[in-house]
């Protein structure tokens, strides 16, 4: 009896393929809207626009989410496509702690709490302001690397983003991470009635 609910609490293919599925679905929301960012006065808006947009999806994969670990690698699998896609380490840092946060949190709730699931939007969310550290810490580097963006658009997005900046957009992700939170439980409320999510 105690094997089977052991084995009933490990990942199994369809859990590993939802997470795979979303993260793709919330990867190609990230990338279009990271686009806005060749807009220098839009790049501190991704941590506005990323988690309040991306909210939504990930809301509709947290309906599928019975088991612990599928949040985490989520924010695992995050940081490793920021890497793929030329971006410093940072969000796979920043991602692990605060997805395994985030998975604690809907943990708690027993994956079945409305609250608890906006909370880990907004805690998951953080993620995103893991791109921005060397923006404001390791600029020169940063830079070094991104030449064809051309000498005013580093100028202008330097001046920007002082360094004040930087726990205010990480108050930002986490807040409209937990916006697109509710904006997606308002939109997704059949979901959650059918997965129990009460």
């Amino acid at each position: 009896m105690s094997t089977k609910k052991d084995s009933s609490n490990k990942l199994q293919g369809k859990d590993l393929m939802n997470v795979g599925i979303y993260s793709a679905i919330y990867f190609v929301i990230v990338f279009a809207v990271a686009m806005l960012g060749y807009i220098p006065i839009m790049m501190p808006m991704l941590c506005v626009l990323v988690p309040l947009i991306a909210g939504v999806p990930f809301m509709l994969f947290l309906t599928k989410v019975k088991k612990f670990g599928m949040i985490w690698i989520m924010s695992i699998i995050m940081g490793i496509l920021m890497l793929l896609t030329g971006m410093a380490q940072y969000a796979l840092i920043i991602g692990a702690f605060s997805g395994l946060i985030a998975e604690l949190i809907y943990k708690s709730g027993n994956y079945k709490s409305q609250s608890k699931a906006v909370l880990t939007c907004g805690v998951f969310s953080i993620w995103v302001w893991g791109n921005f550290i060397p923006l404001f810490f390791k600029r020169e580097s940063y830079w070094a690397a991104r030449q064809s963006f051309g000498e005013d658009y580093i100028n202008t997005l330097n001046s920007l983003m002082p360094i004040w900046l930087c726990p205010i957009l990480l108050a930002a992700a986490f807040v409209f991470g937990i916006l697109g939170g509710l904006l997606g439980k308002t939109l997704l409320k059949k979901h959650f009635k059918k997965a129990g999510i009460a």
